[in-house]
């Protein structure tokens, strides 16, 4: 009996309902949740009671007593997860990722790599390094002698790309980034841009398709509206196509603008966090390129709504274009940069690699966009 076999008869037996899908190995992808039969819309196909849950409830006391209130929950169950040495959840951890699985979260890349990711990537790279390091020196402090930093940060991991939004009693007197837990069963469901809605209340969770399946397709859940460099950082993985997917603008506009001009957009509230989706540019980047192109008296009037932009429109197209241009040339030579650095595993590489690709090819979509429209 294959291990996610073993865990579904667990799961089972603890309560867990399936309904018309079932665990099944994906060639070159790990473990999936695939239709055993046709399933309509709006089908319940994984009830997850709340007893199952690994949450704030389920942490050992030895470890709560010496550990600071103060830790994050994610420090915290990955605490719970690192030093838990029971057979208790033996057929659920048999399922999880190995530490060799987690080759491809920038997290463990070396700093060679991690400088040529997207900017957007890298700062919630710096985001995530600040974390981990807060909860491990909590960690390390309480338990010098039983934990190593490989070990932490394996579990670390494991919270970081297994978990759920979750509220009790007890979670809501803490911040939103607090909120989690982690179940079994439902953890094996893969990602996608569309996928079933999760839902709980204090009996547990419930999995519900949102559109029909075909027996034998995988069936998925959206973790999030997430770009491609949140995706890649927080979960190790590039998709092929991402309909949320996004690209930060920021370092090609500012570079051009001047002190005075920055002072001017941090005053309206329009500095920084300048965003090209699958479809155009966000209104933050409208304003930007305005700034550059315009006078400030007409400026003032588009970001005060006096002034609708048609009469700036031409302009701000021809400058974005221009921008659009510098930036494909960037994600140009991050390629080539990729692919010749000698240092690295050959899938952090070709995740890196893909990832800025997708960008480029994002950025030229739109260029040809503008300039069909301009002709």
């Amino acid at each position: 009996m294959e291990s996610h076999e073993e865990l579904l008869s667990w799961a089972t037996s603890q309560g867990v309902k399936l309904t018309g899908i079932a665990p099944k190995r994906i060639p070159g992808r790990g473990i999936g949740l695939l239709a055993t039969r046709a399933i309509k819309s709006e089908e319940i196909l994984l009830e997850v009671p709340t007893a199952c849950l690994r949450s704030i409830d389920t942490v050992r006391k030895p470890i709560i007593r010496h550990l600071p209130k103060s830790i994050s929950i994610h420090g915290l169950l990955a605490a719970d997860l690192a030093l838990d040495g029971s057979a208790k959840y033996a057929l659920w951890n048999a399922v999880c990722p190995t530490p060799d699985d987690f080759v491809t979260m920038p997290l463990v890349w070396p700093q060679e790599l991690r400088k040529l990711l997207p900017p957007a990537a890298r700062d919630l790279l710096a985001k995530q390094d600040s974390k981990f390091a807060s909860d491990w020196a909590v960690v390390l402090a309480a338990f010098p002698q039983q934990l190593d930093e490989a070990r932490y940060k394996y579990a670390w991991m494991l919270v970081n790309t297994r978990t759920f939004y979750y509220v009790n009693a007890k979670l809501k007197r803490r911040s939103k980034d607090d909120h989690m837990c982690l179940q079994p069963v439902a953890d094996l469901f893969n990602h996608s841009d569309e996928g079933c809605n999760v839902a709980f209340d204090h009996e547990g969770f419930a999995v519900k398709s949102t559109f029909a399946y075909a027996k034998g397709e995988e069936v998925k859940i959206c973790y999030g509206r997430h770009s491609g460099d949140f995706l890649l950082v927080e979960y190790g993985f590039v998709m092929d196509d991402n309909r949320w997917d996004e690209v930060l603008l920021d370092d090609v506009i500012l570079r051009r603008c001047s002190n005075r001009q920055k002072g001017k957009l941090e005053e309206a509230g329009f500095l920084g966090k300048y965003v090209l989706d699958r479809e155009t540019v966000c209104y933050r980047t409208q304003v930007a390129v305005r700034m550059l192109c315009c006078g400030i008296r007409e400026w003032k009037r588009f970001v005060d709504g006096i002034d609708d932009g048609e009469r700036s429109q031409r302009a701000a197209d021809q400058l974005l274009l221009d921008l659009l241009q510098e930036q494909s040339q960037i994600a140009k030579k991050a390629i080539s940069e990729a692919e010749a650095v000698a240092i690295g595993d050959r899938q952090q590489k070709e995740a890196l690699i893909k990832r800025w690709r997708q960008i480029q090819d994002l950025v030229e979509t739109h260029i040809a966009r503008l300039k069909d429209n301009d002709g």
